[in-house]
């Protein structure tokens, strides 16, 4: 059987029989929108995570999206975030007409450094890039919020990030798109920061068979400007339009298939925790390798089992011809991507980011995957 990166179909043939009962549930039903499976997701999900509101949405982006504007962000507005992300987390920024700054990694865990947030959040109030490199234009921004990206699964520092977004009143969304199910000092991940979002793309720890997302929060009030950002800016009726808002629902379809998932969820992150501690032992030892760091106190959802090596090309060249897939995450950080040129960003600017996206690789990484075909894996990297 050959490897899979993700295995999807291993899963489908436990919960198969559930998936078509709750998809006939909604065929008879017929609620294709804001059906009776999108609040008992929302529910459940919200109970898992810690938090009281739990609003479903049509993407992990919109999810940030909707986030954003609930805090009112746009012109003038500096988002701090991480260049080492999938670009949907800056994007959202700047959809918004606000301006992404960028702050480089922790070399260990791939999470924004809050040692160099506080730097770039110092320079842009003095206005002095010599502090640390900041974009163009920002003699014209103002501090806003902090967003922390959950990569391959672990939560950022979120104890030293809500101190810093709190001393100086900025507010904090969790980009936990790969990080749902992880926890963080005895927190789940989603409940760490003012607000959180995250994804049901397929190939996410808990993901449906197509887009969606959601977006957790305890406060009230961003809860119900979620509400009608999600319908278009809906008031009392949805030809009463109080705010601009953005077509963002989850389909009840997708909820209903992420209900007969999250039934297994738990256990998943388990079989996730035993595949990773397997790499752990298969490849800690070899040479040339570093192996992904879970810091004390946190628990991955392991979204990908990334590595790192100086001869990634002729690893993955070895392991691609032993039927075996890998994927780069990434292999080009935002501030170097030509979408953000007009930040004026240059290389070096960040070189932990851009270090490490030279020698980052993912291996395959689900709950199904076998201890054979983790031992193949290992046996090839070592050989190279």
């Amino acid at each position: 059987m050959a490897v899979q990166f993700i295995d999807l179909k291993v899963q489908q043939e436990r919960i198969y029989e559930t998936i078509l009962e709750n998809i006939k549930g909604v065929l008879k039903h017929g609620q294709y929108i804001m059906g009776p499976e999108i609040k008992e997701l929302e529910e459940r999900l919200g109970r898992y995570v810690g938090v009281r509101h739990a609003l479903s949405c049509a993407s992990g982006t919109d999810a940030l999206l909707m986030a954003l504007m609930a805090y009112g962000v746009g012109p003038g507005d500096a988002i701090f975030t991480t260049p080492f992300t999938f670009v949907a987390t800056a994007e959202v920024v700047s959809l918004l007409g606000a301006t992404p700054v960028f702050v480089d990694i922790d070399p260990a865990t791939y999470n924004i450094d809050p040692a160099h947030l506080q730097e770039a959040i110092a320079a842009l109030e003095d206005k002095d890039p010599k502090q640390h490199p900041l974009p163009k234009g920002y003699e014209h921004l103002s501090p806003k919020g902090i967003i922390p990206v959950d990569l391959f699964g672990q939560a950022a520092d979120y104890d030293r990030i809500n101190e810093i977004a709190t001393s100086k009143g900025l507010f904090v969304l969790e980009d936990a798109a790969q990080s749902f199910g992880a926890q963080y000092r005895d927190k789940q991940a989603c409940a760490l920061a003012d607000i959180s979002a995250t994804s049901f793309f397929p190939a996410k720890p808990l993901g449906g068979y197509g887009d969606g997302g959601m977006v957790f929060t305890d406060d009230d009030g961003l809860f119900e400007q979620l509400k009608s950002v999600r319908v278009h800016g809906q008031g009392t009726d949805k030809y009463n339009n109080i705010r601009i808002g953005i077509n963002g629902r989850c389909d009840t379809l997708q909820a209903a298939i992420l209900l007969a998932k999250f039934d297994i969820f738990p256990e998943e992150i388990e079989l996730r925790q035993k595949v990773a501690q397997r790499y752990n032992e298969l490849l800690r030892t070899a040479d040339g390798i570093t192996c992904p760091f879970v810091a004390e106190g946190s628990l991955s959802a392991w979204a990908q089992y990334s590595i790192q090596s100086d001869k990634r090309t002729e690893i993955q060249d070895a392991l691609k011809e032993a039927g075996i897939p890998t994927a780069i995450y990434y292999p080009k950080p935002l501030h170097l991507q030509d979408a953000y040129g007009y930040l004026e960003y240059k290389k070096s600017d960040f070189e932990v980011s851009e270090k490490i996206s030279e020698r980052i690789f993912s291996l395959p990484m689900h709950p199904y995957l076998r201890e054979g075909d983790q031992a193949r894996i290992a046996e090839i990297i070592r050989n190279v």
